[in-house]
């Protein structure tokens, strides 16, 4: 029914969007990190739905994994009732059915056999039940696992074994659950818990070749899609999607990824998809034989996504149609719609304002990743204030990014007071001029604890009280936030997905490919200054393939623009015009 799916956005954000959007066959990610979270939302979705709700503690056994668990089927048992009641609606409620129809996307089978239906002079009800029998179904509650949060835990001084870590335990609530979905894991490979999959009987095709539990890899370009593909298809997992994401024009952590761009990265998952669902399958049979499991003849299916950056019909249209991808994803657009995502309102009247030059790529994250965000949340004020106070750094109450170990065996967040009190105290026997030690400070103090500001919404918006120290507020747009400036219902955003009307009219945007382009160019740019002074991350050799790599996107773009008559001509030009410009400096660079 849709060509288009709601990523994950941080650990509230999309929390409960299945709740709110998957009646209309609407997928969307949940995060499954953050436990505590998801307890809050069962016990106000329990209350909302009088619903009976028994809490899980932390002194019970395995608290966390089930925990995620028992919300998943809540979402679930919700999502399935509330699609009941929208299918009798829709039988009953001509008016209904009208506006039903201007959400599916214009390509749907379904759509045509509707508009048939509603043709024909005597509308016989059982007919429209069997067309909704066929085509007819929920959006899929996925969940999403950021493979790096996988911190080690503890019962007192004793640790527990490594199916206890954070990532473990989640993959754990989810295999559990009755969710019949995909978990899509992100921020690249994890050999352990790619390894945990293979104990959970859900992921492996049953007799009939279906999979009750899929498998999404979040990637950036064809070489991970394939080491990762295989990793997992020895251990005889199939991979259903890899979904690819633009490094940079994108919301939350941002992975640079050598200069690699999204349009030629698409175009070699497009020419060579069936070389790797082949490759993929002749591994994956090999070890289902040899285990003795169901083993499929011809090879699964395997679908190709895209997200990051889009935020215009005719870029949507571009991506389904050249590249031939099954979905594309609309992050930060849908946190201005209030049915779709859970956003506190000063929060979504911070994105409302929000402007090219509020929109910046921080090193807020702990992770030490670069973060995309907006200036001016209140975790910023709020955080600016301790700094002020001399009481820099957060309480930690949740240390699920405690994955530093330079002073700790337990693991410390780089965001926690006890971290960076410590850090401070070293500056001051260390003999630095007074802009050194102020450079030092800014990098050390200007980490935010992401785990309390990217679950705060939710307690917010819900009014479920929280007795932790103050964090405010973090949110994490992509650069494509700054040009979508008002709350939007849930069918004007899908209209303006699919065309039929423009919520961008009159704003001077730029195409996806290059924004992307120039964000790329800025980051190498500045990582060609840091270099000159010995603190980029990037050396030498990897500073000149992010050039060649930059280069041949380029090239890629200009034959793509001429040969395709997709846009507009007066913005082709202009577009073509950047991507000079672009191409003269990066020639001009001496590496």
């Amino acid at each position: 029914m849709h060509d288009f799916h709601i990523p994950v956005m941080g650990l509230a954000y999309t929390i409960d969007s299945p709740v709110r959007v998957a009646n209309y066959g609407i997928d969307s990610v949940v995060s499954i990190i953050d436990d505590e979270l998801m307890e809050s939302m069962r016990a106000y979705y329990s209350k909302r739905f009088k619903l009976p709700y028994q809490a899980i503690t932390k002194k019970m056994t395995d608290y966390r994994a089930r925990r995620i668990s028992v919300y998943l089927n809540l979402l679930d048992s919700i999502v399935k009732k509330k699609f009941e009641i929208f299918k009798q609606e829709l039988l009953q409620d001509r008016t209904s059915l009208e506006k039903y129809l201007k959400m599916i996307a214009p390509k749907a089978e379904m759509r045509l056999d509707i508009k048939k239906w509603l043709n024909q002079g005597n509308n016989v009800e059982n007919e429209l039940k069997s067309i909704f029998d066929k085509w007819l179904c929920p959006g899929k509650i996925d969940v999403n696992i950021m493979t790096k949060v996988d911190r080690e835990n503890y019962v007192g001084n004793k640790k527990l074994g490594v199916e206890f870590n954070d990532a473990h335990a989640a993959l754990r609530g989810f295999a559990t659950s009755s969710l019949e979905s995909s978990v899509v894991f992100s921020a690249g490979m994890n050999p352990r818990l790619y390894s945990y999959l293979a104990t959970f009987s859900d992921f492996y095709p049953d007799k009939n070749g279906y999979l009750k539990k899929k498998i999404i890899l979040k990637v950036s370009d064809y070489r991970s899609a394939l080491i990762q593909g295989l990793f997992l298809a020895k251990k005889g997992l199939w991979v259903s999607e890899f979904r690819i994401e633009s490094g940079l024009n994108c919301g939350g952590h941002a992975f640079a990824s050598d200069g690699n761009l999204l349009g030629p990265v698409l175009e070699e998952f497009k020419q060579r998809k069936v070389e790797l669902q082949n490759q993929l399958h002749e591994s994956l049979i090999k070890t289902l034989e040899m285990d003795g499991k169901f083993v499929p003849e011809v090879p699964m299916n395997l679908k190709i996504s895209v997200q990051g950056g889009v935020g215009t019909s005719e870029e949507h249209q571009f991506l389904t149609d050249y590249f031939k991808v099954d979905s594309v994803g609309w992050g930060s657009p849908f946190l201005l719609v209030p049915e779709a995502t859970l956003v506190d309102t000063e929060t979504r009247e911070l994105l409302m304002k929000a402007k090219e030059e509020e929109l910046y790529l921080s090193n807020i994250s702990p992770l030490g990743v670069p973060f995309n965000t907006v200036r001016n949340t209140t975790n910023e004020h709020l955080k600016q204030k301790r700094i002020e106070n001399s009481k820099a750094g957060s309480s930690c109450p949740k240390k699920h990014l405690a994955l530093n170990y330079e002073y700790a065996n337990k693991g410390q967040c780089t965001a926690s007071r006890k971290f960076q009190q410590r850090k401070l105290n070293e500056l001051l026997s260390e003999n630095l001029n007074p802009e050194e030690i102020a450079n030092k400070k800014r990098a050390i103090t200007e980490k935010s604890c992401l785990c309390v500001g990217l679950a705060n919404p939710a307690y917010i918006d819900c009014e479920i009280p929280v007795k932790q120290e103050a964090q405010g507020v973090v949110v994490c747009p992509g650069p494509n936030m700054a040009y979508f400036n008002k709350e939007v219902s849930l069918l004007d955003m899908i209209g303006h997905i699919y065309g039929k009307h423009d919520l961008l009219k009159n704003v001077n945007r730029p195409n996806m490919f290059v924004k992307e382009l120039m964000l790329n160019f800025n980051y190498f740019e500045k990582e060609l200054k840091k270099n000159v002074n010995g603190q980029s991350v990037l050396n030498q050799k990897k500073m000149r393939l992010f050039k060649v790599n930059l280069l041949k996107g380029i090239e890629y773009y200009q034959s793509l623009f001429n040969a395709k008559k997709v846009f507009d001509n007066n913005e082709g030009n202009n577009w073509m015009k950047e991507l000079n410009e672009i191409k003269f400096k990066l020639e001009e660079t001496s590496l």
